[in-house]
């Protein structure tokens, strides 16, 4: 029902105003008694076999919803109702800011992929946690990156203050520093600023009475040389695991009209890419450090390729969009079967 007929009249229409009709609507539709635990009912799926526990965190299945689809943390119950395992709100900064100018979003039909500059657009860290306040049991991972105008030398700070403000609401961390649309973000990719940032915030960890797991976010551009240098960081700041990966600023192979707009590309061209550099990891560590994969999964095989090459825990974006909350129930079945 959702590629027959409402994804063909939602992709009538901009990619971000549908965005946030869309938002409406699951919310709308939550509100009517019974609903939610219908939706649960034909797209949940509990299994024994499902289970995964990973740096202190009971996971009821493996699959995740990405950064970037609920930054706000406006929907997280909502949309846990369709059989996540887990929701991962953000990116947030400190401050509110609007992103980069529209049109920001746009969709590669042919390619099954979507572009996007947004820009971290948020509503800042503080909105955010009054709306956790309201979490229903939901497992949630809190990803937090920079204000636009925070110079890269004072980076530091922005993920301190996200940090300890999200601190009680999120039952983990991600770090941000490898979207392509915030400039001079990926700068701090680097191996320097990088050991920096995650040994500050492991210091913050260390004040809390329970600490929560930090995780890095990266780029799927990383040469080689550089996959080596975040594996001796995960190493040195002693963090707990790794995201790979986000989006790409590659374009190659694509047949789309719009594949020359910048900003980060997602969906099944980097499915491969972002294999690829989870078994590069998985390897060349030995399995130091736990992954969660992320990168083109459109397709129960697509999730189990991830699985196979190393990830331990899976989260969807494009492939949500496009196929709709069936593939959550599709991924499950398989890693049962």
């Amino acid at each position: 029902m959702y590629k027959l007929i409402i994804r063909p009249i939602l992709f009538c229409f901009d990619p971000e105003k549908v965005h946030y009709f869309t938002f409406s609507i699951i919310r709308f539709i939550n509100r009517i008694p019974l609903v939610s635990g219908i939706i649960k009912f034909i797209y949940s799926v509990e299994h024994a076999k499902l289970e995964r526990e990973l740096f202190g965190l009971k996971f009821s299945n493996p699959v995740g919803l990405a950064a970037g689809f609920d930054k706000d943390a406006k929907l997280f119950n909502e949309l846990s109702n369709f059989g996540f395992g887990f929701i991962e709100i953000g990116t947030l900064t400190p401050k509110p800011q609007p992103g980069n100018p529209k049109k920001r979003l746009f969709r590669l039909k042919s390619d099954a992929a979507i572009i996007n500059r947004m820009g971290f657009n948020n509503g800042g860290v503080i909105e955010a946690v009054e709306r956790l306040k309201k979490n229903k049991g939901v497992l949630i991972g809190g990803n937090i990156g920079k204000n636009k105008l925070t110079p890269n030398e004072n980076a530091v700070d922005d993920y301190k203050i996200s940090f300890n403000a999200l601190f009680d609401f999120v039952d983990y961390f991600v770090v941000n520093v490898s979207s392509p649309n915030t400039p001079n973000l990926r700068a701090l990719q680097d191996k320097e600023p990088l050991t920096k940032l995650l040994k500050v915030l492991k210091v913050e960890n260390s004040k809390k009475d329970a600490q929560k797991p930090i995780l890095l976010k990266i780029a799927p551009d990383l040469t080689d040389s550089q996959l080596l240098d975040i594996i001796d960081i995960v190493a040195e700041t002693k963090i707990d695991g790794v995201i790979a990966t986000n989006t790409t600023i590659s374009r190659e192979c694509l047949i789309s009209e719009n594949k020359k707009e910048t900003g980060g590309l997602s969906g099944k061209p980097i499915s491969n890419r972002s294999t690829e550099v989870i078994r590069f990891l998985a390897e060349k560590s030995n399995k130091a450090f736990p992954i969660i994969g992320v990168g083109g999964i459109h397709s129960a095989k697509d999730a189990l390729d991830k699985i196979e090459a190393g990830a331990d825990l899976i989260q969807l974006y494009t492939g949500f969009i496009y196929e709709g909350p069936k593939l959550i129930k599709e991924i499950n079945k398989a890693l049962i079967a």
